[in-house]
């Protein structure tokens, strides 16, 4: 098996973010889609305010706990990879591999997927796209995938994944400062939509806030629900911890990762909950678990707020966010595919480093083209479903692995919260994974095939590279 000491290429990547880049780039790539679009199902699970709130509440401590578990993992290593990292050292090879390779099948390309198709959404609310594809809009695979269904909108976000694969591999610095420009942009139009919701006086009352009524949700149901919308809610958290996948190219990596990962979340976390309170205050309980799939909560907000300009305004401000969230993506997921096949464990031109741009810029490849299938195969809610449950397969997993290090002494630094933490981390994500299998069997079922695909490609890998397991 090879250790912390196995050589690095001959071109080596470049150790170019601080600090604030790096805080950035965790919001940058949570805030995305999600807060914008996902108040929708989650009042069509609970048709319940306080509910709602409370599950972005929980959502958001369940990661902010996270964020303290990985915090801590994150001083055990200063090699690009993260996550991957720390489960190859806490469970081996094995369990590594699947975790890389579910992330290229699902996790990773596939929030690249449903962002670039969120962006591209957006841009079809102004500028209508045409679809040559149209008649052929009802020809499924197994009634579950419609290729050519809203193939403008498809085709479209295909060119921004290209776009972003092509920015990005030229270079990590300028990847970051086009993510640090966009995400603080996105951060001010949130707060500026935040504030307009809470003076916005409804109708016919007073400036105070209506009564928020739970609605008559109760027993097995409410349970049911309320994860349901968390599911939905940590769609939007997603993403915090994938900036340990480019630690070999962060400066001073055992302090300042900890610090982007908490920071990051808590920025996040902060905007999330302030919004969704600010979207109940401008619409009906009624009104939000009425409106479509092919509808934006926010937009419809905005709509409330200013009119037809609002609408305008949060288009714009919905494809700054989900660029940003898009862009922050593609540049750090390839780091995970360069590490594993630097172990022999993906394909092995994915290793190369440009010798200009000091990139992996084979990897990137592999990930946007990848990404650009699964735009043409899913949906919006279905690719962010499945990125969240095999997330947290893993998430679980992470959360074992801190608790072991912590016994056998190879993480003596004082872990926040520790042991509750983690602990609450594996019931919280066994709960999640459960209640998913019994609410939608056949999502699951997808997600584990999807998961499990990467058995014969591990054999195939272990034949070639002739790793020890």
């Amino acid at each position: 098996m090879p250790t912390e000491q196995t050589a690095e290429e001959k071109v080596s990547l470049n150790r170019a973010l601080g600090l604030t880049a790096s805080i950035l780039l965790v919001a940058g790539i949570m805030i995305g889609s999600g807060v914008f679009k996902k108040i929708a199902p989650m009042a069509r699970h609970l048709w319940s305010e306080p509910y709602i709130l409370w599950a972005w509440v929980i959502a958001g401590i369940v990661t902010m706990f996270g964020a303290f578990t990985y915090a801590g993992l994150a001083t055990t290593t200063n090699r690009t990879g993260g996550i991957y990292e720390y489960l190859r050292m806490a469970f081996g090879d094995f369990i590594a591999f699947i975790f890389g390779w579910s992330f290229f099948t699902i996790t990773g390309s596939g929030a690249i997927a449903a962002l670039a198709f969120i962006f591209s959404q957006s841009v079809n609310t102004l500028v209508h796209f045409p679809e040559p594809f149209s008649a052929w809009k009802d020809v499924s695979i197994g009634h579950f995938i419609y290729p050519f269904a809203d193939d403008g909108i498809k085709l479209f976000a295909v060119i921004v994944i290209g776009l972003l694969t092509w920015f990005n591999y030229r270079g990590i610095k300028q990847g970051g400062v086009l993510n640090s420009i966009v995400t603080g942009a996105k951060i001010l139009g949130i707060l500026l939509l935040i504030i307009a919701s809470l003076i916005y006086v409804p109708a016919g009352t007073t400036a105070v806030a209506q009564a928020i009524q739970p609605a008559a949700v109760t027993g097995a149901a409410l349970i049911s629900g309320f994860f349901g919308a968390m599911l939905s809610a940590l769609w939007a958290y997603d993403g915090w911890a994938n900036i340990t996948f480019i630690t070999g190219e962060i400066k001073n990596p055992q302090r300042n990762l900890p610090l982007a990962i908490i920071g990051g979340v808590g920025i996040a976390m902060f905007l999330y909950v302030m919004l969704n309170y600010g979207f109940m205050r401008v619409m009906p309980m009624q009104q939000i678990a009425a409106i479509g799939d092919n509808q934006i909560a926010a937009a419809e907000a905005a709509n409330v707020l200013m009119g037809r300009p609002g609408s305008v305004i949060i288009a714009v401000l919905i494809m700054a966010c989900t660029f940003g969230a898009a862009n922050a993506s593609i540049l750090v997921y390839p780091r995970l595919y360069y590490r594993m096949a630097q172990e022999g464990r993906f394909f092995k031109h994915a290793a190369a480093v440009h010798p200009i741009f000091r990139t992996p810029h084979i990897a990137f490849l592999y990930s946007g083209v990848w990404s650009c299938v699964l735009v043409i195969t899913g949906t919006f809610d279905r690719l962010t479903n499945l990125v969240v449950l095999a997330s947290y397969v893993f998430f679980a997993l992470t959360a074992w692995g801190l608790i072991k290090f912590k016994r056998s002494g190879l993480i003596k630094t004082k872990v926040i919260g520790y042991p509750v933490t983690p602990a609450i981390v594996i019931l919280f994500s066994l709960a999640l994974i459960i209640n998913n299998i019994i609410a939608e069997p056949k999502q699951s079922f997808l997600c584990m095939l999807l998961v499990l695909s990467g058995v014969p490609f591990y054999v195939w890998f272990r034949k070639e590279a002739k790793f020890k397991v």
